[in-house]
C-alpha cells in the first residue's frame, strides 16, 4: 500500500465505514415502504436471496477494483485497463453519480434534521393526522427553510470528510454506527411490546406467495442492488484505502449482513407500530414524516421515541452522504491534485450550489434521482461486472482475493456469476426501470 496514501487502520474500520455508506435513508425510509408495498414477508424472502446471489459479488468487485488500483473510482480503470479507454466512463458516472445523488440526497437529510428539532421542542406531539400532513408539504415544499437544513447537513458532511480516511470517516463512522444500532434496536423493542403487534411481524415475516410477480422480483433486485450503495464509486473508493492484509471477501459479507440487518430491523420498528395504530403498511414515503409521527403521538414515551427516531435518520444519512462527498473528493485529490481541505470546501460548495437548485426546482431533484438511479447506477453496476468478470479475470482477482494470505475456494462461483448472472440480472432492472420490458 501507498505508505503516502490515507487509509483504514482495522477491519471494523472498512466495514463501519463501508455499512455506513450502504445503510441510508434507503434502508430506514425507503425500504420499509417498498417491502409494503410489495407484499411484506415474500418481498424480503426474494430481496435476501438477491443479496446474497448479486449484491455480495458486486460488493466483492468495487472493492477488488479499488485496492488493485489503489485510486478511487475515477482514476482505477486507467490504471487496470489501460488500454480499455472505454472503461474511464465508468468513473465518470461513478463520480458523476455521486455528486448528483448527494445534490438531492442532501436535501432529503436536512429535513431529517427539522423534524429532529420540531420532535425534540415536541412540536409534533400535539398533532393531529391533517396538521402532520399539512406541516410536512408545507416545509418540504418552501424554499429557505429545506435550504438551510441543506447547508448544516453539508457542512457537517464535509466536516468529517476534510479530516481524511483514518482520523474522519473511520473515527466518526466507528462512533456513529454503534449508536445507529442501539437506537434501532430499542426502537424494535418498543414497537413489538405493543398490542396488535404481531400482526405486522407476520406481515413482515410471513411470505405471501401470491403476491409474487415479475415487478415484485423486479422491485425486489433494484432494491438490493441500490441499498448496497453500488454504482455509485463509493465502495470502489472504500477498497482503494483497504490493507492488503484484509480479506475482501469476508469484509463484503459483512457490509452485506450489517446493511440487510438494519433494514430489516427498521421493519420491525416500523411495522408492529403500523399495525397496532390501524395504519395502511403501503403509506409511500409519507410513513416516515407523517404516519411515524402520528403513531408516536399516540403510544406511551412517544416523545421520547419520536426524538430517537429522527436521530437515527440523521444518523443514517450523514454516514452515507459522507461516503458520497468521498468519492467527489478523492476524485479532485487524485486527478485535479488539491490538498484534501481544498478538495473537500470544492467539492462540498458545488454540490450545495446544486442542492440549491433541487430545493427551489423540484423538477431537477426528481430528473436527478431519475437519472442517477435509473442510468447511471445500473449502467454502471453491468460494467462493474463485466469489467472484473472478463478483463481482470479469475487469476487476477484470485490473487488479489487471497492477498491476505488465505485461500478462497468460491472463485469459481464468483467468477460466473459476474460474468453472467449479475450483468444480465442488473440490465434487467435498467431495462424495467425505463419500461422497455
Amino acid at each position: 500500500m501507498d505508505q503516502k496514501r490515507d487509509g483504514f487502520s482495522n477491519k471494523f474500520g472498512v466495514i463501519a465505514a463501508a455499512a455506513g455508506s450502504a445503510i441510508g435513508l434507503g434502508n430506514i425510509w425507503r425500504f420499509p415502504y417498498v417491502l409494503g408495498e410489495n407484499g411484506g414477508g415474500a418481498f424480503l424472502l426474494i430481496y435476501l436471496f438477491f443479496i446474497v446471489a448479486i449484491g455480495v459479488p458486486v460488493l466483492v468487485s468495487e472493492l477488488l477494483i479499488g485496492r488493485m488500483s489503489q485510486r478511487g473510482v475515477f482514476g482505477a480503470f486507467r490504471v487496470l485497463a489501460p488500454d480499455f479507454k472505454f472503461f474511464k466512463v465508468v468513473g465518470v458516472m461513478g463520480v458523476g453519480a455521486a455528486f448528483l445523488i448527494l445534490s438531492f440526497y442532501a436535501v432529503v437529510a436536512g429535513w431529517t434534521i427539522e423534524y429532529t428539532f420540531l420532535a425534540t421542542a415536541n412540536q409534533l406531539g400535539d398533532k393531529s393526522p391533517p396538521q402532520l400532513a399539512f406541516l410536512f408539504n408545507e416545509f418540504s415544499n418552501s424554499f429557505w427553510r429545506p435550504l438551510f437544513y441543506m447547508i448544516v447537513f453539508m457542512c457537517l458532511t464535509a466536516a468529517i470528510v476534510v479530516g481524511g480516511v483514518k482520523n474522519g470517516i473511520e473515527k466518526y463512522s466507528k462512533i456513529l454506527m454503534p449508536v445507529l444500532l442501539l437506537i434501532i434496536v430499542m426502537l424494535c423493542i418498543n414497537s413489538v411490546s405493543l398490542n396488535g403487534a404481531m400482526q405486522g411481524l407476520s406481515f413482515l415475516f410471513q411470505p405471501d406467495f401470491s403476491k409474487i410477480n415479475n415487478d415484485v422480483i423486479l422491485e425486489a433486485l433494484g432494491q438490493a442492488f441500490f441499498s448496497l450503495s453500488l454504482g455509485m464509486g463509493i465502495i470502489a473508493t472504500y477498497g482503494s484505502y483497504v490493507q492488503k492484509k484484509e480479506n475482501l471477501l469476508q469484509t463484503a459479507i459483512s457490509v452485506s449482513f450489517a446493511d440487510t440487518l438494519i433494514a430489516i430491523l427498521a421493519g420491525v420498528a416500523i411495522f408492529p407500530a403500523v399495525f397496532a395504530f390501524g395504519i395502511q403498511p403501503d403509506a409511500g414515503p409519507g410513513l416516515v414524516f407523517v404516519t411515524l409521527p402520528n403513531i408516536f403521538n399516540q403510544m406511551m414515551g412517544g416523545y421520547f421515541f419520536a426524538v430517537a427516531f429522527f436521530v437515527l435518520l440523521f444518523i443514517a444519512a450523514l454516514t452515507s452522504s459522507v461516503s458520497l462527498l468521498e468519492v467527489v473528493v478523492a476524485y479532485i485529490t487524485e486527478e485535479l491534485k488539491l490538498k484534501r481541505k481544498k478538495a473537500t470546501f470544492l467539492a462540498a460548495f458545488l454540490i450545495t450550489v446544486f442542492g440549491m437548485f433541487c430545493v427551489a426546482y423540484p423538477i431537477l431533484f426528481t430528473s436527478f434521482e431519475w437519472t442517477t438511479s435509473n442510468i447511471l447506477l445500473p449502467l454502471s453496476g453491468v460494467l462493474i461486472t463485466i469489467f472484473v468478470g472478463w478483463f481482470i479475470g479469475s487469476r487476477k482477482t484470485k490473487a488479489e482475493l487471497e492477498s491476505h494470505g488465505r485461500s478462497v475456494k468460491s472463485i469459481s462461483i464468483l467468477m460466473i456469476i459476474l460474468k453472467i448472472f449479475a450483468p444480465i440480472a442488473i440490465a434487467l432492472v435498467f431495462l424495467d426501470n425505463l419500461n422497455i420490458i
